[in-house]
């Protein structure tokens, strides 16, 4: 065949079985296209990847999600009562103590007896951990809680003019009283900002990309960094609210309340989250 416009026409390449091969189409026609990548459900969070895939997305990075979450869940609990009954920073930081690995419901049905016969830490000291421990038996682990709230209370006669401390420092010092009791002792009898980070918090804020989630400490750090220092006190309970009504451990798995379906409306595998 003649060239056309200068270019030679490549030859036919030779017939194998009979069949006349097509040549290939010269460069840059000979493409070769990339498979579509496959979807995959998202363990945790990852590092905002849902911002390239969908760039029209409201909820595409953790700054929006976590400025949407500040205000809905303002909408929804505009009242924050704290969910441990109390009289004072004393009976709040027993309280406190008393629900590690007990609901608060459980352990408001138990401090009324405590507290009417030692509210005070020169009362706690007049009881015997045995004494104690008969009482605080329905919130679990008592012998353990018993003789932390026995000690703390010595402590705080000794050391605090029988007064609970106001600094993370003194407070974590106290036998029993690790850095989340401090924290909700500082938010809810002090107010001081802090972000104490349970259960609850740890999951939320996995299934909503707000962490990684590798641990309590990183899921704190975190949700530190993306909201407002003045919000801190109220928003730690609202996210408690919200996963104790709505985004249970077991009736949703990131993909059937309310502000899963809205931030994530695309996601249709369960989130499996890091205790």
């Amino acid at each position: 065949m003649p060239a056309v416009g200068g270019l030679a026409e490549a030859a036919p390449w030779p017939a194998v079985g009979g069949l006349a091969e097509a040549a290939p189409c010269p460069t840059p026609w000979n493409i070769q296209l990339s498979p579509a990548p496959r979807s995959t459900c998202s363990v945790g969070m990852t590092a905002d990847s849902d911002s390239s895939a969908a760039p029209a997305n409201p909820f595409a990075t953790r700054a929006a999600r976590a400025a949407y979450l500040d205000r809905r869940l303002a909408e929804m609990y505009p009242e924050t009562p704290v969910p441990l009954d109390h009289r004072d920073p004393y009976t709040l930081l027993i309280a406190v103590l008393l629900s590690a690995q007990c609901t608060d419901k459980r352990v408001n049905l138990t401090t009324p007896a405590l507290f009417r016969r030692a509210s005070t830490p020169a009362e706690m000291v007049r009881l015997s951990v045995a004494e104690i421990d008969a009482i605080v038996r329905p919130c679990g682990l008592s012998p353990r809680k018993a003789q932390a709230i026995r000690e703390l209370s010595e402590l705080l006669l000794q050391h605090h003019h029988g007064q609970v401390p106001r600094t993370f420092a003194e407070l974590e010092a106290l036998p029993g009283v690790g850095h989340k009791t401090a924290s909700v002792v500082m938010a809810q009898a002090f107010g001081v900002p802090a972000f104490p980070v349970d259960t609850h918090i740890h999951r939320l804020a996995q299934r909503w990309k707000l962490t990684r989630g590798t641990s309590v400490v990183q899921t704190e750090a975190d949700l530190k960094g993306l909201f407002p220092r003045e919000h801190w006190n109220a928003l730690h309970l609202r996210i408690i609210f919200y996963g104790r009504e709505h985004c249970t451990a077991h009736g949703c798995d990131g993909t059937v309340c309310e502000l899963c379906r809205t931030m994530f409306p695309k996601r249709r595998c369960a989130v499996v989250t890091r205790k």
